[in-house]
């Protein structure tokens, strides 16, 4: 029987949300939180209030892996799986929480008091090993607080009453520059934008050559213009902070420490192009921040500075809401996370049309990274030719790094663009550096002998991760992990990706297991191609670039784990034989498969 006052506190949500269809996924996220998963009944319920197919409800509900829709413990902890994490100790601490709470990892205790499992990265590759309990970050992980951590868990502890310090998220920032040494009142950059005008605040923007800083580096003033530009007058701006990339945390630096630049940015996009709604596109490994950028929103509306009238001139009206994913690496592509946006799943969509043409519900749609909206702030306050002067000509400005892994002080660093690698291992306290990954998974494998090469554009682009490891590290497990991250987020959308990256997992595992030969190395190329070539978006083109550079710079790691230079079967063959030949008896050389093979040649 359906629990009617379940049904109550599903309606009121679901009325929360205006019963859009396009809010489906914030419903889902936010019965959960109140559930603590998603109980059929309740996803019926759902569709025949919204009158939308379960079917459909179903597919998203089973898309975003921050959903549930089978009993998960009330306590759900996740423990960052990133290679970063997974250097500091993280895989022997959960095998140490599981043995303590006597549960298997991917389990839900008999009691359904808690569940262990992994999720991709929690975006703490500076303090990790991480973990989410409930969606709460913890950091600093050791032995110690996992043994607090399962007391507290047998106590049946509410997650307020643990020790506060357990909570606490350091913003590590070790080079302030431009941006993050700026000291600005929120609304300065506003007013300044404004005394511009329109075309003249959108010229200074050009006169930057402010490009993306979520990797791919598209030109801001370019698509600010084709947005303002577009028919309709319904144009949105939104602010991608999904940041997923492996080994990137200097978003979340910026969203804790900086929200009022990256709202004014977006505030000032809307000024350029005339949107009057905003979304913030939140990742849900970042619900701890959900709060406090609430209540920045609400400050701004307060002093004036989102909303009717903004900084009293008729007609510049914008206001902002938040969305919180669910756990998936895809949304961070811009048209994904439009998808998502829209409640649905986040299947990125054929290009053309673009975001900008016809992006969220069709509408002329601007997607900006989180650190490019707080760079325009710099912009409307120093002008547009002051903040080309840093960098290079072709990459304008700072970057913020994420800097983690083999050094003595990872954390936030913020550079003029065209710094070498070498200058950050030295300032971060790198030693014995074997290879540096810039750009997450999805990035370049940097070797010692290109250490000379600089963070830009036009050399090393980055969406801002910058990973080491020292001569310790097997840089084919690196590369192992980063393929079974990229096959993990798969949308599963194209054959290319979906299969493609799942071969070659498969593939890396072979050689790992001990059964490589130099015929895969040859399939691992062939797979290679058709990822890059084949794939719907870039998520299916970037997944064997790890294994593309490894091969390419660190070859004999690879090599070294062939055991023969013809096929080799990815299992025993003869071992899976053993119980054959026990029960006929045999043990003779004619009953093994290798001498059986010769006989036959």
């Amino acid at each position: 029987m359906v629990d009617p006052a379940r049904l109550a506190r599903v309606e009121r949500i679901i009325e929360a949300h205006g019963r859009r269809p396009e809010a489906l996924l914030q419903m889902l996220v936010d019965i959960q939180a109140q559930e603590n998963w998603l109980p059929p009944e309740v996803l019926t319920a759902l569709s025949k209030r919204l009158g939308m197919a379960r079917a459909r409800i179903d597919g998203v509900a089973g898309f975003y892996s921050f959903l549930h829709t089978e009993p998960v413990g009330r306590y759900r902890i996740l423990f960052s799986d990133n290679i970063i994490d997974r250097m500091l100790g993280s895989e022997a601490l959960m095998a140490l929480m599981c043995r303590k709470l006597i549960i298997a990892p991917g389990r839900v205790s008999e009691d359904g008091l808690v569940s262990v499992d992994t999720t991709s990265c929690t975006g703490m590759g500076d303090q990790g090993p991480a973990i989410l309990v409930n969606g709460h970050a913890i950091a600093h992980l050791d032995h110690q607080r996992v043994n607090e951590i399962c007391e507290l868990v047998r106590q049946q502890r509410p997650l307020d009453a643990w020790p506060s310090q357990y909570f606490q998220v350091h913003d590590n920032i070790r080079r302030r520059d431009a941006l993050l040494d700026a000291d600005f009142a929120p609304g300065d950059a506003i007013l300044a934008a404004v005394s511009m005008g329109r075309t003249g605040w959108l010229e200074a923007v050009r006169k930057a050559n402010l490009r993306g800083h979520g990797g791919a580096g598209f030109t801001t003033a370019v698509k600010w213009q084709a947005c303002r530009d577009a028919a309709g007058a319904d144009k949105v701006v939104v602010c991608n902070a999904d940041e997923g990339e492996p080994g990137t945390f200097k978003d979340r630096v910026l969203l804790t420490r900086h929200a009022h630049r990256v709202i004014e940015g977006m505030t000032l996009a809307a000024w350029a192009t005339g949107a009057r709604c905003g979304f913030l596109y939140l990742r849900g490994e970042y619900r701890h921040l959900l709060a406090p950028l609430r209540s920045v929103l609400a400050d701004r509306r307060q002093a004036g500075w989102l909303g009717d009238r903004i900084a009293g001139v008729e007609g510049f009206d914008f206001d902002i809401d938040i969305h919180l994913g669910a756990g998936a690496y895809v949304c961070g592509e811009e048209t994904a996370l439009i998808e998502s946006l829209e409640g649905k799943r986040g299947t990125p969509r054929i290009r053309p049309p673009f975001p900008v043409e016809a992006g969220y519900l069709g509408r002329p749609t601007v997607v900006n990274n989180v650190e490019t909206l707080a760079k325009c702030c710099l912009i409307a306050l120093r002008g547009g030719e002051a903040f080309a002067r840093t960098g290079t000509a072709q990459s304008t400005g700072t970057k913020l790094l994420s800097v983690s892994g083999d050094c003595a002080r990872p954390g936030v660093y913020e550079y003029p663009f065209g710094v070498t690698v070498a200058q950050v291992l030295d300032d971060c306290g790198a030693s014995d550096v074997q290879a540096v990954q810039v750009g997450g998974a999805a990035g370049i494998t940097i070797a010692p002998y290109e250490f000379g090469r600089r963070i830009a554009f036009e050399d090393v682009p980055t969406a801002g991760a910058f990973m080491i490891f020292d001569s310790s590290r097997d840089m084919f497990e690196v590369a192992r992990n980063f393929v079974h991250f990229f096959a993990h987020e798969s949308c599963g959308f194209c054959t290319p990706c979906r299969v493609g990256t799942t071969l070659l997992c498969k593939t890396l595992d072979k050689l790992a297991d001990g059964y490589g030969s130099s015929v895969d190395l040859r399939e691992i190329d062939d797979l290679d191609r058709l990822l890059k070539q084949a794939s719907h978006c870039g998520l299916g083109s970037a997944a064997p670039n790890p294994v593309l550079d490894g091969l390419l710079k660190f070859r004999p790691v690879y090599e070294q784990r062939l055991v023969r230079k013809d096929f080799t079967p990815a299992f025993d063959l003869d071992g899976a034989l053993a119980r054959a030949r026990q029960m006929t008896g045999r043990d003779d050389a004619g009953a093994h498969l290798d001498n059986a093979m010769e006989d036959d040649a």
